[in-house]
């Protein structure tokens, strides 16, 4: 007997009869299709019209969100404590740490069912390694790292790491160039002042050989948080560790620049208006999330490992460099975006006025009041458009003239900014002039280092990891790791594979006294 099946009945029949997920990822997909058909919450037909015409973007969180997007416990303070909800005494021992760290992470939720923050893991294990030698603290280790890319595969999930020299940051940075695996992601907080060159070099060479880490500026991220209490998490999004970010909205500023009539228009009347319509959509879904999903009510708050008060929303933009390139083209200015002073120039004041507007512009569920200005990294839908403040792939200059061009724009972004280098194989042999990169990226006030080697099967996309080789098997054999789907889009759609391959040489490097 056939059977007359509804649009929603047959999204749900595709995803439970599709041969390329796991019941894992079926699960997931099931619940996001069940969220998406409750009522969107009440938003004024402005907002509603700038969604429809792609200027803003909810990411899709759902129309009614019941968890934060991110969210960064304090994982020292639970291991300290211990937990009443899940029947746990305070670790004794570095085995007592690692087994409570494996246990809670499976019940700190975020836009992706896998928690994206792991902690800082240095700083929370130190405490328990006890007489354990440096090879017993690597076995561990290890083993530990096996188990987070086998039982939570997702390339969203972060570690920290640094700026401190210590036994666990080191054999962390020796794990994960050994094992390459893609999750967990991992970030090494660098400060000129505590780290040593040596432990940095560790870290630059680990990037030769696994892509990983990212570079923290730890003195840049720290300043923008009075009390240093912050975490890295997903890509490279910087939040207030023991909150989160409670929901990422984004704005195509390429579709607001298509808007404007001059770039006087844009600055001084297009962009506001449609910054003022991204706060309206943001206190609409925060405020759900706050005063209707009774998610505060749960043991992470109850046992003080997240406040309600350390959650702000990302106020998320992306597409600078085409929304660059239609004004100058409108005010009949040569120049492209990352090739010329004037149109970097220009760059530069955009993401400045939108600083100067998240500012001035309070939200009822932030940091002290206000959103985290965001430049966010794409996703795989996207086209024609470049992500956050990067310079369009396939165009890419040199390394130094790259972070020469694109440095001035970090010092805006608090709650995260990246521009991927892509670097030619020939670093390998030359594991110095990654160093040297590095370390003058960030003297010149890079927020974030990050960079592919293109011989790595491991690289970045927007700023989680995938593998080449499980990209090129997905069509046929899907994936046990949840990102892969993620990264095959994004490399039909958005052109990640055509990013332009560059040499960097210790001669070339920007390092500045």
């Amino acid at each position: 007997m056939s059977v007359s099946l509804s649009a929603f009945q047959q999204r749900i029949h595709s995803i439970v009869t599709d041969s390329n997920l796991n019941p894992k990822q079926k699960n997931l997909f099931l619940a996001l299709e069940a969220e998406s058909h409750l009522p969107y919450m009440d938003i004024s037909e402005p907002v509603v019209k700038a969604m429809d015409e792609g200027i803003l973007c909810d990411m899709f969180e759902g129309h009614a969100p019941f968890k934060p997007r991110y969210v960064l416990p304090d994982y020292a303070k639970f291991l300290q404590q211990g937990s009443e909800y899940l029947e746990l005494e305070p670790a004794k021992d570095f085995d007592d740490a690692i087994n409570l760290l494996t246990i809670i992470y499976h019940h700190v939720p975020s836009v992706t069912n896998i928690p994206v923050y792991l902690g800082q893991l240095d700083d929370v294990l130190m405490p328990y390694i006890g007489s354990l030698s440096e090879e017993q603290i690597y076995q561990k280790l290890k083993r530990f790292w096996i188990m987070l890319d086998r039982t939570l595969p997702d390339a969203f999930m972060h570690v920290n790491i640094g700026p401190k020299d210590n036994v666990v940051c080191r054999t962390i940075l020796r794990v994960d160039a050994e094992l390459k695996q893609i999750a967990p992601n991992l970030t090494f907080m660098y400060d000129p002042e505590i780290t040593s060159d040596d432990l940095l070099r560790q870290a630059t060479a680990n990037i030769c050989e696994c892509s990983k880490p990212h570079i923290a500026n730890y003195p840049m991220h720290a300043a923008s948080y009075g009390d240093k209490r912050f975490g890295i998490v997903s890509c490279y999004n910087s939040l207030p560790l023991a909150g989160g970010s409670n929901t990422l909205v984004r704005m195509n500023l390429k579709e607001v620049a298509l808007k404007a009539s001059s770039e006087a228009n844009f600055l001084n009347e297009v962009l506001p208006q449609y910054c003022q319509l991204m706060i309206e959509l943001i206190n609409a879904r925060s405020a759900h999330l706050h005063e209707k999903s009774n998610f505060f009510k749960g043991f992470l708050t109850q046992e003080g490992l997240i406040d309600e008060s350390r959650f702000a929303p990302m106020f998320g933009i992306y597409g600078m460099a085409e929304a660059v390139n239609v004004l100058l083209e409108k005010e009949s200015v040569d120049g492209k975006y990352g090739q010329s002073k004037v149109a970097n120039t220009l760059g530069h004041q955009i993401s400045a006025k939108l600083a100067q507007i998240v500012d001035e512009s309070p939200v009822k569920y932030g940091l002290d009041g206000k959103a985290l200005l965001h430049a966010q990294g794409g996703i795989s839908l996207d086209e024609g458009v470049t992500p956050g403040v990067r310079i369009p792939y396939g165009t890419e200059p040199d390394p130094v003239t790259y972070v020469q061009a694109n440095a001035e724009h970090h010092q805006y972004y608090t709650s995260g900014i990246s521009d991927i280098l892509t670097i030619d194989e020939t670093v390998k042999a030359n594991p110095e002039a990654m160093f040297n990169l590095c370390k003058g990226a960030l003297q010149l006030g890079y927020r974030e280092f990050t960079a592919n080697v293109v011989s790595n099967d491991l690289v970045r996309v927007t700023g989680y990891m995938i593998k080449l080789s499980d990209i090129e098997k997905f069509a046929e054999a899907g994936s046990r790791k949840n990102t892969t789907f993620l990264g095959a889009e994004a490399a039909k759609n958005t052109g990640i594979l055509d990013r332009t391959p560059r040499v960097v040489s210790m001669e070339t490097s920007p390092t500045y006294s």
